[in-house]
């Protein structure tokens, strides 16, 4: 009977265990091959690092069997393949943000731990709708209040306080799609109703497209407050995907293509920095314009990608230093030099398993709340990385998001790996559902044995 228990309550386990220890060994394997390749040697704390990996990806596997031991196995490995080689990346790039970004993958870690060990069931949080969609819209906002918000780089997305600065919207943006996911479970059937056509289009009534405006006008607020194209661009896209597989309506596809559209005019029209990144996009490398400020990070990266090729200079052994910024909006092109088109093209593989397991857990959700949850998590992933990655090859204007699990940024990664925790609770079920499924074998044991 006990191994029919363990077979029950924990699928998978093994599986899970080898892809952890595959990804602590591509981690700390990385972080090896950078220090030989940039400096001759292996690096003199690895024996630090690697412990840090090795006791937090041994410890978050042990934390996931133990609370949540149905959580599709590829969901953690993945995400710490990526953290492992954006570490490795950053200490190529600059040593010094290495120890931070070690600090901060240890709190994502926690953040982590403490979504499963709080959340035992992704339904608790649908009793909460509007206090966390209120917690989401004051944490986006929170950067254009007086006194504690700081302009980076053109954009207004920091906070200082005392000591301590942050991006707020890094954690708005969890709550943000929790709140949706919850919202639209509710009112998922009244926006579906159909009463009338715009061609083909069959359109729901006037009063339940609300939403949608309200959701474009806080993309226009951030965009206009906050002067983030890229998160503007985000939120509002994650909204419509979400709006979509809730109601089945592709007519919300085309009214959020077609606002979008207009939010964009509206934004390059009023914002010099917003005619810079389309101007940039379209001549970066333009010969007149390639050592401009501003052109200069777009072409810098182009020279990286077409320099690593197929295979890449090797890891330590490429210039990515000679493109601004390269630690945090264009860590790709780096990845690109040093590992060439084999290693983007594994990066953006990790991130199709990343949303493609996500998609699957929502599939498999037994309730509505939980499909959508999973969606908008699985969709803010995979659209952060299209945005970023899309900016930096100039297949979409350049925007300042990072590289989900990658960039340097503690915001971002603790952020990253609570949404990362609430797809394994969802993916697993209520933490509940081990001791249930051991008293229900038990009891089918008892049973055979009585009769």
């Amino acid at each position: 009977m006990s191994r029919a228990i363990r077979t029950e309550t924990r699928p998978g386990h093994g599986t899970a265990l080898a892809l952890t220890l595959l990804a602590l060994v591509l981690s700390v394997g990385a972080y090896t091959l950078v220090g030989l390749g940039k400096k001759g040697h292996v690096p003199v704390d690895l024996a630090l690092y690697g412990s840090i990996f090795a006791v937090g990806y041994l410890g978050a596997h042990l934390l996931i069997r133990r609370l949540a031991p149905h959580a599709d196995p590829a969901l953690f490995p993945a995400a710490a393949v990526l953290t492992g080689l954006g570490f490795s990346m950053i200490f190529r790039l600059s040593g010094g943000l290495a120890a931070e970004q070690a600090t901060w993958i240890v709190v994502g870690l926690l953040a982590f731990a403490g979504t499963l060990v709080v959340v035992r069931d992704h339904r608790q949080l649908d009793a909460y709708t509007y206090t966390i969609g209120f917690l989401g819209l004051a944490l986006l906002l929170l950067p254009i209040v007086p006194g504690i918000g700081r302009t980076i780089n053109g954009a207004r997305l920091w906070v200082r306080i005392g000591p301590v600065g942050f991006q707020p919207s890094e954690v708005g943006k969890v709550l943000i799609v929790v709140f949706l996911a919850s919202y639209l479970a509710a009112k998922r059937e009244l926006l579906a109703v159909a009463a009338g056509r715009l061609g083909p289009l069959r359109l729901p009534p006037l009063k339940h497209l609300a939403p949608v405006l309200f959701a474009w006008a806080a993309s226009l607020a951030v965009l206009f407050l906050q002067k983030d194209l890229g998160a503007s661009l985000l939120y509002f896209a994650i909204f419509v995907v979400t709006l979509w597989v809730a109601t089945g309506r592709a007519a919300y596809l085309v009214i959020g293509l077609a606002l979008f559209a207009l939010g964009a005019w509206i934004g390059y029209q009023m914002f010099a920095h917003v005619q810079l990144r389309v101007d940039i996009w379209l001549h970066a490398l333009a010969p007149s314009k390639v050592f401009d400020q501003g052109y200069g990070q777009v072409a810098q990266a182009q020279f990286g990608l077409a320099t690593g090729g197929l295979v890449g200079a090797g890891l330590g052994r490429g210039s990515p230093w000679l493109i601004p910024f390269a630690s945090t909006d264009f860590i790709f092109a780096a990845i690109g030099e040093e590992l060439g088109l084999l290693g983007t093209t594994a990066v953006l593989l990790l991130f199709v398993v990343l949303v493609g397991k996500g998609l699957k857990t929502a599939l498999e959700a037994a309730d509505a709340f939980g499909k959508l949850l999973a969606t908008g998590l699985a969709a803010s992933l995979g659209l952060q990385a299209f945005v970023i990655v899309g900016g930096v090859t100039r297949l979409i204007p350049l925007t300042g998001v990072t590289l989900p699990f990658v960039s340097y940024g503690g915001s971002s990664l603790v952020s990253n790996f609570v949404l990362l925790g609430l797809l394994v609770r969802i993916s697993s079920g209520p933490a509940h559902r081990a001791g249930d499924a051991r008293i229900r074998s038990g009891l089918r044991a008892q049973a055979a044995e009585g009769g």
